[in-house]
């Protein structure tokens, strides 16, 4: 009896053994396609880290992440647009003012491209700030504005830290635009009026 029972143990250890070899070599036979796979989702991590879509280390399904949102710059368009805009609110409280612009002494269309420049510095982002590109836009808004000529626009400009008439207008339109960026109207201290008639004898 007992011998008889020593039999069936040793019989069912044998196929324990038996199927634990058949396990072995059905896991040894789909190794290479499971460390093929394991190379495609590292190469598929590779290529999302490099693509910023995926953290590295091993692959998971992909995170949406949430990008900051970043006022995007205004295009060229947009700024002449918005300048346009500007110059002509300033241009109309000029006149209601009693200053016409067109007729002014060269001097204040001088002034009047210095504080446009400003606001065009204002408007734009902040790497084409002072470029030639901005200066030429502002110079043809100003002559469109006052009848100032170009040239005289790019002067008043470019020699912005020669006067400090200038300068004052400069600011003045650097800060009203910023200003009106979000509040859609020019503070009065701001204003082209106010940065022309506390510099210039009218």
């Amino acid at each position: 009896m007992i011998s008889g029972l020593i039999l069936l143990v040793q019989a069912g250890l044998m196929a324990l053994l038996v199927l634990l070899a058949f396990r072995m070599i059905a896991l040894v036979r789909s190794e290479p396609m499971a460390a093929g796979h394991e190379n495609l989702w590292q190469d598929v991590a590779r290529t999302a880290h490099v693509n910023h879509d995926l953290p590295p280390g091993r692959p998971e399904w992909p995170v949406a992440v949430r990008k900051p949102v970043v006022d995007a710059a205004p295009d060229r368009a947009e700024l002449i647009t918005r300048l346009h805009i500007l110059a002509g609110l300033q241009e109309r409280d000029c006149r209601v003012n009693g200053l016409e612009l067109a007729t002014a002494p060269e001097a204040v269309k001088a002034y009047t491209a210095a504080w446009l420049f400003g606001a065009g510095c204002a408007l734009c982002h902040k790497s084409t700030r002072h470029s030639e590109a901005l200066v030429a836009i502002v110079a043809q808004i100003a002559s469109r504005k006052t009848g100032i000529r170009q040239p005289d626009a790019f002067q008043a400009i470019s020699s912005l830290t020669a006067s400090t008439v200038y300068l004052a207008c400069f600011r003045a339109g650097l800060e009203g635009a910023e200003f009106w960026q979000y509040n859609h109207y020019v503070p009065p201290t701001s204003s082209l009026y106010e940065a022309i008639t506390a510099n210039a004898f009218i």
